[in-house]
């Protein structure tokens, strides 16, 4: 672990966390974290718009959090790689073992 974080280490770090930092988006992380899924049971798993949906895995491709495999005219998402799985299951412990 670096004792030290170069400037574009912290700002990379502060934007992964405000990444996170959006209920719909932990709720749909969560959703992802039992694998592969659609815009539609994204949606329903975070209780939110199909539109609302996009527009968050727009953002978490962004922050290469997700990555997507089309199928003839269907997207679906998964995480981008076990990094993102165990971060949200430390963070998930830490909530509930406080």
């Amino acid at each position: 672990m670096p004792k030290s974080l170069s400037e574009q280490e912290a700002a990379e770090l502060a934007e992964l966390f405000r990444a996170l930092g959006d209920s719909s988006r932990i709720q749909i992380i969560a959703a992802l974290s039992n694998g592969e899924q659609n815009v539609g049971t994204l949606a329903e798993a975070a209780q939110i718009s199909e539109s609302a949906t996009s527009h968050h895995m727009r953002h978490l491709r962004q922050m290469r959090l997700v990555r997507t495999r089309k199928e003839g005219r269907f997207v679906y998402y998964c995480l981008d790689d076990d990094h993102i799985a165990d971060l949200f299951t430390c963070g998930l412990e830490h909530v509930r073992h406080g």
